[in-house]
């Protein structure tokens, strides 16, 4: 296998999953890149999760979602699934910390999994009758005559076509045509514990009066504002502009999209061209990202998210393979990082790109990678040790560091970095990985060469 396919096939498993273990990497590499694309995409080709394992030891309290939810990212058959999820946690933010209700909350990632390939229509139509979501906007509160207008405007301008395409009028008679979706009011958590709440949709609380909606009328309601919204070409670019600053690269603040044109503007118009030709089928349009030249060349330009961060170097260490004790530290690493799953700041979601990075967050990010790489005996760093004693002979300092950045990424880096791992790799002269006795030294000097190159400034970048 060349160095090109596997620098290739890792750029491609970090940004349509969460990195690789060594061995994965492999495995990968041998499918090529194409058939690779084709397992992330048609997620039905992969097994799924085994849910019952995960009920069993997990549970269903608050960190216990957190922990499930983290343990799929790292270790599921189909990590785009996981992937999307997550995109979408962040285009559709909801947060537990207003409706209070973990059930909820756990249960909309579980739809945004499930139909998070699907397409436009489904994808809306669903997050429009989830209960956690109908609770955030306060649709439960949008009746005939009394309407409700937070989801109509944040539907139009959040999340699926952005500000300046649409008025003010158009955002009045949306939010009618959604009067009297709701939901069943679960018991009370005292002492019934979590039950689910149910979409339901009641009659005399909807409006079916006449409304207009960009440029339709008709006595319309939610499914027809959604078919509306979806064959809009504004929708097909403000969707392709979210998969590319979540998939290719970052991009300004949602806010200001409106003012400021896309970085890649062809890129743009790839995307939503395969979402306008395919009627809004995700895989199609991401399947487009990542056959793309752009997609394949935009190699660390994405700043990683504090999930990317930590989810990624648990894959690196290799430990979490099977549920085991520990697990529940590590959503609340993302949380002291700045994303604390399952509940995002604002409807906004998160700010993304260098936002994620300040002179708290940074030290977060390098304490935590340096923690996670401390041990010589973890899966990971045992593999990256015996891949190095395979190459039969010393290691000189610039081989050393060669080596050790292929295994840790491939990770580019910089004259400065690569200047400092060589002098402290040089510090002690060549690295004689095989010798018996000096192996504890030996380990010694790779993990704390792992740790140096966890700590760089391009570490940060996917």
């Amino acid at each position: 296998m060349s160095n090109a396919d596997v620098a290739l096939t890792a750029h491609l498993m970090r940004r349509a999953g969460f990195g690789t273990t060594l061995t994965e990497l492999d495995e990968y590499v041998k499918k090529g890149y194409e058939n690779v694309v084709e397992d992330l995409v048609d997620i039905e080709r992969c097994p799924p999760v085994d849910e019952d394992i995960l009920d069993r030891y997990f549970g269903g309290s608050e960190g216990g979602y957190r922990n499930t939810w983290m343990f799929r990212m790292i270790n599921s058959p189909r990590p785009l699934e996981e992937k999307m999820a997550l995109f979408w946690h962040h285009v559709f933010a909801t947060g537990v910390g207003k409706n209070q209700h973990i059930l909820a909350s756990a249960l909309q990632i579980d739809m945004l999994r499930r139909v998070g390939l699907s397409n436009m229509r489904e994808i809306l139509l669903e997050l429009s009758k989830d209960p956690a979501m109908i609770f955030w906007l306060d649709n439960n509160e949008n009746r005939k005559g009394e309407p409700n207008e937070n989801y109509g405007r944040e539907l139009l301008e959040l999340f699926s076509m952005g500000v300046g395409n649409y008025s003010e009028d158009d955002i009045k008679d949306c939010s009618r045509a959604f009067t009297g979706w709701t939901f069943t009011q679960p018991p009370p958590l005292y002492p019934q514990g979590y039950y689910p709440a149910h979409f339901v949709f009641i009659e005399d609380e909807h409006d079916n009066g006449e409304k207009t909606f960009l440029g339709h009328t008709g006595n319309l309601n939610g499914d027809d504002i959604i078919d509306i919204i979806v064959q809009q070409p504004a929708c097909a670019k403000f969707i392709s502009r979210h998969l590319y600053n979540f998939f290719v690269a970052d991009e300004p603040q949602v806010p200001s999209w409106n003012v400021t044109p896309p970085q890649d503007p062809e890129a743009i118009d790839t995307l939503s061209n395969a979402f306008l030709e395919s009627g809004g089928d995700i895989r199609h349009v991401l399947r487009t990202l990542f056959n793309s030249d752009f997609f394949k060349e935009a190699r660390f330009k994405k700043v990683k998210s504090p999930t990317e961060l930590v989810t990624g170097i648990l894959k690196l260490v290799g430990t979490h393979q099977q549920p085991e004790l520990g697990m529940a530290k590590y959503p609340g690493a993302t949380a002291l990082m700045g994303q604390e799953l399952l509940n995002p700041p604002t409807v906004e979601g998160w700010h993304t790109g260098r936002e994620w990075i300040d002179g708290g967050t940074l030290t977060e990010r390098i304490n935590f990678s340096v923690g996670e790489l401390s041990d010589p005996s973890k899966p990971g760093i045992e593999q990256i040790i015996s891949r190095l004693k395979s190459n039969g002979s010393a290691l000189s300092p610039d081989e050393f560091v060669d080596r050790c950045l292929e295994m840790v990424g491939p990770l580019d880096v910089g004259e400065t970095t690569r200047e400092s791992l060589t002098r402290f790799a040089a510090s002690q002269g060549d690295l004689n990985i095989g010798a018996d006795d000096a192996e504890e030294e030996n380990n010694a000097r790779v993990v704390r060469m792992l740790q140096l190159i966890v700590s760089s400034r391009e570490y940060q970048f996917a």
